[in-house]
């Protein structure tokens, strides 16, 4: 079984700016969020292949987990919506009324939003906990947190075939914004499979404040021969998860003033910020060509 969604082809939007012009840096924005109204960005190169799994194991019904304004719960709603599928949201925290328009969103397409003290949230993977679950709501196809599991890995690798380049001749690289890794690990695993050389290096640009797990969750999923084509930046979180900073907020500013491509503070605005910085101290070479991906997260 493949679904498909009525979709619009990615965009592709260049940067211009005297940073970039001063390294002789392209670096252009692949506009996944602009794909569908609601199951855009990575999300839905996550979810499809969840999807699918649960429709061919006629399982009605899809439960995973996210915080009050997860846009993975958000995309999720809309995808049982759309396809027939019972979908259970567990949140972090507490329901606050009225709900916040992500959370309302999800409410409206059909899904059934659960509140999760903290201290439950953190036994999410625990199977003792999850059968507790089953016992609640009955059997279910369980998607791990943004959809962090090994299908929606594979579903990330489909991301590669809409990779566009201007140039054979400047050295590519790849940059995303990464909350779980597994954005990054179907991309790199995608890239591999295209047999292409040179390989393009992906940078990932963790949002969480965990040195080391988000390298850790990427090398786990990842074959041995894809190790040296990406690496983890660390650096750019700007506090942790949902968290901003004055640097950040100074990097948004100013990037408005050259570009309308929206960005937020919590994925693609870390993202840019880190791309930007790697370029300014050369550790993106000048003559470079950049392709970052905007996964989304702007409603």
């Amino acid at each position: 079984m493949s679904l498909h969604l009525s979709s619009l082809p990615p965009r592709l939007d260049s940067i211009d700016c005297p940073l970039l012009r001063q390294h002789d840096v392209v670096l252009n924005v692949l506009r996944l969020d602009l794909m569908h109204p609601h199951l855009h960005g990575n999300k839905w190169f996550k979810l499809q292949p969840n999807v699918e799994y649960a429709l061919a194991q006629q399982m009605p019904t899809i439960l995973s987990f996210g915080g009050a304004y997860s846009n993975h719960l958000y995309a999720l709603a809309a995808a049982g919506k759309q396809f027939g599928l019972r979908t259970i949201g567990m949140v972090r925290g507490e329901l606050v009324q009225p709900l916040n328009p992500v959370l309302g969103f999800a409410q409206q397409q059909g899904m059934e939003l659960v509140a999760v003290s903290r201290t439950e949230y953190r036994r999410k993977s625990e199977p003792e906990f999850i059968e507790q679950l089953r016992q609640r709501f009955g059997a279910f196809h369980l998607v791990p947190e943004g959809g962090g599991n090994e299908l929606g890995v594979t579903g990330c690798t489909q991301i590669v075939r809409l990779l566009e380049w201007q140039s054979t001749e400047r050295p590519r690289y790849i940059g995303l914004a990464c909350g779980t890794g597994t954005t990054l690990a179907g991309v790199v695993i995608g890239l591999h499979a295209t047999r292409s050389q040179p390989l393009p290096t992906v940078l990932g640009v963790g949002v969480v404040n965990a040195p080391g797990y988000l390298r850790q969750e990427v090398a786990r999923r990842l074959p041995l021969a894809c190790v040296p084509t990406w690496s983890m930046l660390e650096d750019y979180h700007g506090g942790g998860y949902g968290k901003t900073s004055p640097a950040l907020q100074a990097f948004l500013t100013e990037f408005s003033r050259y570009s309308t491509i929206p960005l937020e503070p919590v994925y693609t605005g870390k993202l840019l910020q880190g791309l930007f910085d790697q370029i300014r101290q050369g550790l993106i070479p000048a003559g470079a060509e950049v392709l970052a991906l905007h996964s989304g997260g702007i409603y």
